[in-house]
C-alpha cells in the first residue's frame, strides 16, 4: 500500500508593501508642517542658484539631497536656538523639508544650461523671460507626476538602491542618532564630511586661492599652487603589465582617452552605495568604449576617421547612441516584464473612473500612497501648459509638441530606472533620443529639435529627483503623499529662482562658450541640433549600427538576468554599460573603486560593511557637495 506524501504547505512569499506598512512606516508623526515646506523654499532657493551657476560651469547638476539634508538640520536647530522655532523638528519634517529644497535645487536648473543655453547660443537673443519661466515650471510640475506611477514599482517592489536617496535617509538617521550604534554611525558620517570638504578645499580652493594671488602678483601664490590638488591623476605606468605596456600606453598616457582618476570622492561614494554589479559593469562598459572602439575609430586604416579628435565631447558624441540605445531597450523591457507589479502600478488609473469591484480586496497604502487621480490630473494640466507654451513660443506644431509629452513619459521610465541603480540620471542623452526623433520627422527645425527634446529632459530629471527623495521617505517611513506635496511646492521656488538668476547670470550668448561659463552640456545640444539638421543620413554608419547592437544587447541582458536569477551578481548591468559610454572615463572609474571598496569590506567583515559603508558614503558626498558649493558661490562673489 503506497504511503501518500506529505504535502508540506509553502510559505508565503511576504509581500515588501506590506511589511513595510508593519515595521517601517511612522504613522501621523508630523512632517508636511508649514515651517518644514517655507524652510525648504528658502533652501532650495539657495542650492538652484548654485546648481545652476555649477551647471553653466560643468554641464552637470550636483545632487542636492543629502546636501539639503544637513543644511535643513542645521537650520531648524540654529532657529530654535533663536527663538524662530519653538520645538525640535521630527525627523520626517527635516525629510519633507528636504524634498522640497531638492525640488527647488536640482529639478528646475537643467533645462536652463542646457536647452535654453543652445538656443540662445544659435539664435542669438533670450526667450522671452515670462515663457521661459512658465515653461520651467510646467516642465517640473510634469515630471513630478510622471513618476507617481512609478513609485510603487521601483521603490516599493523592486527595491532600486537610488543611492542618494539611501545616503541621505542615512544621514537624517544619523543626525537624530541615539545609541552606541548609532552614534558610531554618525560619528563615521562626519569624519567623512571633514574628509570630503578638506579634499574640496585642497582641489578646488587652493585652486582659485592660487589664481586670485597669481592675478595679485602675490609672492604668496607659488606656494599655493604647490599646496593645491589636481583635478586629476592619470593612471601610473607602473600599473601597466609590460605585456601589454606598448599597446595599452598611448591609451592610459594620452589624456583625450579619458583613463585618468578623478581627485573626487563624491562617485567614489556613489559607487560604495550602488553595489558592485553596477560598479563593475560600468568598468566594463568604460574599457569597450574607451579601451577598444575609440582607439579603432581613431585610427581607422583608410584614414578617415570617425571620432577624428579625442577628448570626451569628441567621443560622446559618437558613444552616446549606442550607450542610450541599451539603456532605453533594457530599463523599458525590465519595466514592462514587471508584469503584475507593473499592472498594480497602473490599476489605480482605472480607478479613477470606476468604482472598486465587490469582493475586490483594499490596497493597503490607499490611504497613504500616491493616488492616481494626482497622475491623471496633473499630466493633463501640465501636458497641455507644456504643449501651449512651447507652440506659441518656438512656433512648433501642437501635435508635434504633445508628441514630445508623450516621449517624456516613456523616457522618464529610463531615467527613473537608471537613477534606481546608478544614481545618475542620463538627462543629455535622453534628450538625443527625442533630437533624433525630430531630427526624422523635421530635419531642418533646429529649434523644434531642441525644445522638444528639452521637454524629455526636463521630466526625466523632475521625475528621478522625485523617486530619489521618495527613496528616502520610503527608508524613514514616511508618508509618501505629504513627501509628493513637498516636493511639488519646491516646484514653485525652482522656477522662481533660476529663471531670473539665468537671464542675470548670461546676459547674452558671448557670455557663454567661454572661460567663465564654458556650458559644456549646451554645446552638446546645439552640436546635435546641426548635426541632425540634415536628419538622420548625417550620422555616420558607425553610429547606425552601434544603435542596434547596443539596442539588441540591452534586450539580451535583460532577458539573461530575469532567466538566471541566481547569477543575477555576475551577470552585466546593461544600464551600467550603457551609462559608461556617456559619461568620462574617469566617472566610471571613480564609479568602481567605490564599488569594489565596498564590495571587499563585505566580504571581509559583513558586519562593519553593514554598520559603516552607507554612513562614510553619505558623509563624503555631504562634505565635498556643500564646499564645493560654498567655494562656487564665493567664485561668483569675487572672493576667490
Amino acid at each position: 500500500m503506497a504511503v501518500p506524501e506529505k504535502v508540506v504547505p509553502e510559505t508565503p512569499v511576504p509581500d515588501p508593501e506590506r511589511e513595510w506598512l508593519l515595521h517601517v512606516f511612522q504613522g501621523d508623526v508630523p512632517q508636511l508642517t508649514f515651517r518644514a515646506v517655507a524652510t525648504g523654499l528658502v533652501l532650495g532657493a539657495f542650492m538652484a542658484f548654485s546648481n545652476l551657476y555649477v551647471g553653466l560651469k560643468t554641464g552637470w547638476g550636483l545632487g542636492v539631497a543629502i546636501t539639503a539634508c544637513i543644511l535643513a538640520f542645521s537650520m531648524f536647530r540654529g532657529g530654535r536656538k533663536i527663538g524662530l522655532f519653538r520645538s525640535e523638528p521630527t525627523l520626517l519634517e527635516i525629510n519633507c523639508l528636504q524634498s522640497t529644497a531638492s525640488a527647488a535645487g536640482y529639478s528646475t536648473a537643467a533645462t536652463l544650461v542646457s536647452a535654453f543655453s543652445a538656443y540662445l547660443m544659435i539664435v542669438g537673443h533670450h526667450v522671452p523671460m515670462g515663457a521661459t519661466m512658465a515653461l520651467v515650471f510646467f516642465l517640473a510640475m510634469l515630471g513630478v507626476f510622471v513618476a507617481v506611477p512609478m513609485k510603487r514599482n521601483m521603490i516599493n517592489q523592486e527595491q532600486l538602491p537610488f543611492p542618494s536617496g539611501t545616503a541621505a535617509a542615512e544621514t537624517l538617521k544619523s543626525l537624530y542618532a541615539r545609541g552606541g550604534e548609532a552614534s558610531s554611525k554618525a560619528k563615521g558620517l562626519f569624519a567623512a564630511m571633514g574628509a570630503g570638504a578638506l579634499l574640496a578645499w585642497l582641489r578646488d580652493g587652493m585652486q582659485a586661492v592660487s589664481a586670485k594671488l597669481a592675478a595679485a602678483h602675490s609672492a604668496w601664490a607659488s606656494l599655493a599652487s604647490v599646496i593645491a590638488l589636481p583635478n586629476f591623476l592619470h593612471v601610473p605606468r607602473a600599473l601597466v603589465p609590460r605585456a601589454l605596456y606598448r599597446r595599452l600606453d598611448p591609451i592610459f598616457s594620452h589624456a583625450g582617452y579619458t583613463f585618468s582618476i578623478e581627485l573626487s570622492t563624491i562617485l567614489v561614494a556613489a559607487g560604495a552605495i550602488m553595489g558592485f554589479r553596477t560598479a563593475w559593469s560600468m568598468l566594463v562598459g568604460c574599457v569597450i568604449d574607451y579601451g577598444v572602439l575609440v582607439p579603432w575609430l581613431h585610427h581607422l586604416p583608410d584614414g578617415h576617421p570617425v571620432i577624428a579628435t579625442l577628448g570626451y565631447r569628441s567621443i560622446v558624441s559618437w558613444s552616446v547612441w549606442p550607450g542610450v540605445a541599451m539603456m532605453t531597450t533594457a530599463s523599458l523591457l525590465a519595466f514592462g516584464l514587471q508584469g503584475r507589479r507593473l499592472g498594480r502600478a497602473f490599476s489605480g488609473l482605472a480607478s479613477v473612473f470606476q468604482r472598486r469591484r465587490a469582493g475586490e480586496a483594499e490596497d493597503p497604502l490607499a490611504r497613504i500612497e500616491l493616488p492616481a487621480s494626482y497622475f491623471v490630473a496633473g499630466v493633463l494640466i501640465a501636458g497641455a501648459g507644456c504643449v501651449v507654451v512651447t507652440s506659441r513660443t518656438f512656433g512648433i506644431s501642437p501635435w508635434l509638441a504633445s508628441l514630445g509629452v508623450l516621449i517624456s513619459f516613456v523616457l522618464a521610465i529610463v531615467a527613473c530606472r537608471v537613477t534606481g541603480e546608478t544614481d545618475v540620471t542620463p538627462i543629455g542623452p535622453l534628450g538625443k533620443v527625442t533630437q533624433l526623433v525630430y531630427g526624422i520627422l523635421i530635419p531642418q527645425n533646429m529649434i523644434a529639435n531642441l525644445m522638444t527634446a528639452n521637454i524629455t529632459a526636463s521630466v526625466a530629471s523632475s521625475s528621478a529627483d522625485l523617486l530619489t527623495d521618495l527613496k528616502s521617505g520610503y527608508l524613514l517611513g514616511a508618508n509618501p503623499r505629504q513627501q509628493f506635496w513637498a516636493q511639488f511646492s519646491g516646484v514653485f521656488a525652482g522656477a522662481a529662482v533660476t529663471v531670473p538668476a539665468f537671464y542675470y547670470l548670461v546676459p547674452n550668448p558671448s557670455v557663454l562658450g567661454g572661460d567663465k561659463f564654458p556650458a559644456p552640456a549646451a554645446q552638446v545640444w546645439k552640436a546635435v541640433a546641426e548635426l541632425l539638421a540634415a536628419g538622420v543620413r548625417s550620422l555616420h554608419s558607425t553610429a547606425i549600427w552601434a544603435i542596434v547592437i547596443g539596442a539588441l544587447l540591452g534586450v539580451a541582458l535583460t532577458l539573461i538576468e530575469r532567466a538566471l536569477p541566481e547569477k543575477r551578481a555576475w551577470i552585466p548591468s546593461a544600464n551600467g554599460i550603457g551609462l559608461a559610454f556617456i559619461m568620462p572615463g574617469w566617472n566610471s572609474i571613480s564609479f568602481f573603486l567605490g564599488g569594489l571598496a565596498a564590495f571587499l569590506l563585505e566580504r571581509k567583515n559583513p558586519k562593519a560593511a553593514e554598520k559603516h559603508v552607507i554612513p562614510v558614503a553619505a558623509g563624503l558626498i555631504a562634505g565635498e557637495s556643500i564646499l564645493g558649493v560654498a567655494i562656487a558661490l564665493l567664485s561668483v562673489a569675487g572672493v576667490l
